[in-house]
């Protein structure tokens, strides 16, 4: 199990746009990846979740991925919300 805590920076929160490239950016891997914010957790592979989670700007979230590539998933997801959501994964697909 690996975990990370990151403070979401940028100004809409983990919502709309942010969101979507995090659950995308989940979805890449097979690990089980949590999203904690205060009492409230999220499946981050579930936008509607992730949305609910209400993750506003300076709000801290803390990442919990387990699985064979949970390092890889923490750090990926780290990434993007420090990038301020304008570093996603290459392998992210929009359709």
């Amino acid at each position: 199990m690996r975990e990370r805590t990151l403070k979401i920076t940028n100004e809409t929160g983990l919502h709309s746009r942010p969101a979507d490239l995090f659950v995308r950016t989940a979805r890449l891997y097979e690990s089980k990846i949590t999203v904690f914010k205060d009492s409230k957790s999220a499946d981050a592979k579930n936008i509607v979740k992730v949305i609910l989670l209400n993750a506003g700007k300076d709000s801290e979230v803390r990442i919990v991925a387990e699985g064979t590539d949970e390092e890889e998933a923490i750090e990926d997801l780290g990434r993007l919300i420090e990038s301020d959501f304008q570093i996603a994964n290459e392998r992210v697909r929009f359709e």
